[in-house]
């Protein structure tokens, strides 16, 4: 009969001694011969996926490069000429003149739509509901045909003599048209993304500056509108890169910007297809180039709300090639000869 302690005794001798392991072609052990070999899951729809996905842009990419419709030799040509680059310019001029009157005009906007004041909040709705409602191209050819409304408009005393008068069709002009027509237009929309952007803002920091007896423009100014920077300029990086390309729809004035100008070339040449892609290589250049920048300043207003800033391109690009070197390091690097009996 087998007694308790021997069935103790038999139980301890089992867990020290570990059980044996199998290696394919050897029957010795070495020292990491107890450790599991993990094997990767492997993702073989995501691999088809991406062989696909691959294979798509592959004919795309070629039909493009070989199809000799756009003539990428007359690209080349008409790509860095003087009425081209004039072009490109005046579209960059009126997308930075447009973005800083927007805003400067949304701001006071977004802060009427949060007053307690009723008459100031209720202006401030009805002018974003008009100019949000209204599409631009109709807004433009309005203020362009503005001088049929008001032929003369007058500086002087309100509902009395006006000391200076000059004719509407003298003053505004097709780029200043546009400029008053895309300004108004963006206000609106700038409004909306400011006020999002206070509204962010926990109200707990204006409660505290409130406490600490600061005025509420300061608050405003130096409190408030730095922390809801984090949220308005996402938006309003998509917003610079939609006008940017909104600012083509200006070529119905007239106005020489980059489109209007490329227009005027193919006009005279009928070479309509490689002048089209003249101005989409420079509107995908500049795009790009706007969507780096917005990189940066979404970095840098990120560094009150996360422990680590997110890495830049070149971060990245610095690590995979670390990796990359220690993958190599790893697979050329002499392997270590396995311990027989006869070397112990």
């Amino acid at each position: 009969m087998v007694s308790p302690s021997d069935i103790t005794v038999s139980a301890r001798v089992s867990a020290a001694v570990p059980p044996a392991r199998h290696l394919k072609g050897s029957s010795s052990q070495g020292p990491d011969d107890d450790v599991p070999r993990i094997v990767p899951r492997r993702h073989v729809g995501r691999r088809l996926t991406a062989a696909a996905a691959l294979l798509v842009f592959a004919m795309v990419v070629n039909s493009v490069v070989r199809n000799r419709a756009f003539q990428w030799d007359v690209v080349g040509r008409y790509f860095t000429t003087a009425a081209v680059l004039d072009g490109l310019l005046l579209t960059l001029w009126l997308t930075g003149v447009v973005m800083v009157l927007g805003f400067l005009l949304g701001t006071p906007l977004a802060v009427m739509r949060l007053s307690a004041n009723p008459v100031l909040r209720t202006l401030s709705w009805g002018y974003v509901w008009i100019f949000r409602s209204t599409p631009l191209l109709v807004q433009l050819l309005f203020w362009f045909n503005i001088g049929a409304l008001y032929p003369t408009l007058g500086l002087g005393i309100p509902f009395g003599p006006e000391f200076v008068t000059v004719k509407t069709v003298n003053l505004l002009g097709p780029t200043l048209t546009a400029v008053i027509g895309l300004t108004l237009h963006e206000a609106a929309y700038a409004a909306e993304v400011v006020r999002g952007g206070i509204l962010s803002v926990d109200a707990g920091q204006t409660e505290a500056a409130q406490a600490l007896g600061i005025g509420r423009r300061r608050t405003l100014r130096r409190i408030v509108i730095p922390q809801a920077m984090r949220s308005i300029v996402p938006t309003a990086g998509n917003m610079l890169i939609g006008t940017l390309k909104g600012t083509s729809i200006v070529s119905v004035l007239a106005v020489h910007d980059l489109l209007y100008s490329v227009q005027l070339v193919y006009n005279q040449t009928y070479q309509v297809i490689p002048l089209l892609m003249v101005a989409t290589l420079w509107y995908i250049a500049v795009t790009t180039v706007l969507g780096a920048g917005q990189f940066y300043v979404e970095r840098n207003y990120a560094r009150g709300s996360a422990r680590a800033l997110p890495p830049t391109p070149l971060q990245r690009l610095r690590v995979q090639l670390a990796a990359l070197r220690a993958r190599l390091e790893r697979a050329t690097a002499p392997k270590a000869r396995p311990a027989i009996d006869g070397d112990r």
